[in-house]
């Protein structure tokens, strides 16, 4: 039995569609013929088939997944297989499976803005093939469809589009910049099957010399907000200083006036003086001897400020 198995097998692997089932029959078994050796014969066939048939038939597209079929007669088939379990024929026939998930990929370029700056950008791409293109992209692209066409359309891509823009407007601009790129690599990649779910600018630098004049400009204009911000405090100053000297120029006018026209004025002020050391001296926990005419509280007797200012008048003007 195991040699008619074998035998059996050799020749359905090798020749799937001719199996030449005479000389099955001329096989001998070793303890002669009968009905046993022909229902062991019977059960070394359907073992077989059904071995080759399992392993060597069917195959899976698993979720997510496409199949397209080669055959060695016709080439490629146009149909396109779905998730599941799907049947061939071994040998002529073998399945090309394709990933059709959306998968990301970074891709760098270093190209030149339109003020000659080099502008170092990296792109995120989220891309898949289109599932009813897949006969075609395998004809000519093959199954590394993504290491052929991406990093080439996206440089082109982005050379085209910064190439539009100045150093300063990449970074003011970005989204505009951004939905640019995204709608100019979406209709580039479509000519080869594929589709683009979004694509994103994760860097943007620039060179050397670039940042470091932006940086001096930068603490330039700082410099000078300073600068600014110190004048405008100076005159703020001044006019404070002038406006507080207008005030206290027009409070000793109002008091010279006020002196002139009521002599008892001056007496009030010394009368006021007087109770605020009063007020004082009294709050204190410490006993005081003082003379009252040096502390302003002598009201009742001596010269009083109204007497003293007149004398010092008549003495000028005698002068």
């Amino acid at each position: 039995v195991r040699e008619v198995f074998r035998d059996w097998c050799t020749c359905l692997v090798f020749s799937p569609m001719n199996v030449n089932f005479n000389s099955l029959k001329k096989v001998r078994l070793p303890g002669g013929g009968g009905a046993a050796g022909k229902g062991a014969i019977a059960l070394g066939i359907a073992a077989g088939a059904g071995y080759v048939f399992f392993n060597h038939c069917l195959y899976n597209v698993e979720g997510g997944h496409r199949a397209i079929i080669y055959d060695r007669l016709s080439g490629i088939d146009s149909q396109i297989r779905n998730e599941g379990t799907h049947i061939l024929v071994p040998w002529l026939q073998r399945a090309i499976i394709y990933d059709v998930r959306s998968r990301p990929r970074k891709i760098g370029s270093l190209t030149g803005s339109r003020d000659l700056q080099m502008v170092n950008i990296t792109l995120r791409v989220i891309f898949k093939p289109d599932p009813n293109n897949l006969p075609w992209m395998y004809r000519n692209l093959g199954i590394d469809f993504d290491e052929r066409i991406l990093p080439s359309i996206v440089n082109e891509v982005l050379k085209s589009v910064v190439a539009q823009y100045n150093a300063s407007q990449l970074i003011t601009q970005r989204e505009q910049v951004s939905t640019l790129i995204r709608r100019s690599l979406g209709e580039r990649a479509r000519d080869f099957g594929i589709l683009l779910d979004d694509v994103a600018i994760t860097h943007l630098s620039f060179g050397k010399e670039y940042t470091s004049a932006v940086e001096a400009k930068q603490v330039a204009q700082q410099e000078a907000e300073r600068a600014k911000f110190i004048v405008e405090k100076a005159m703020q100053e001044k006019k404070s200083t002038i406006i507080r000297a207008q005030g206290e120029a027009s409070a000793a006018k109002l008091i010279a006036e006020a002196m002139n026209n009521n002599p008892g004025f001056l007496a009030m002020r010394q009368i006021d003086a007087a109770r605020d050391v009063a007020s004082t001296i009294s709050q204190s926990s410490n006993k005081v001897y003082l003379s009252s005419d040096s502390l302003l509280v002598n009201t009742l007797g001596g010269v009083t400020g109204a007497d003293a200012l007149s004398q010092i008048s008549a003495k000028s003007k005698q002068e």
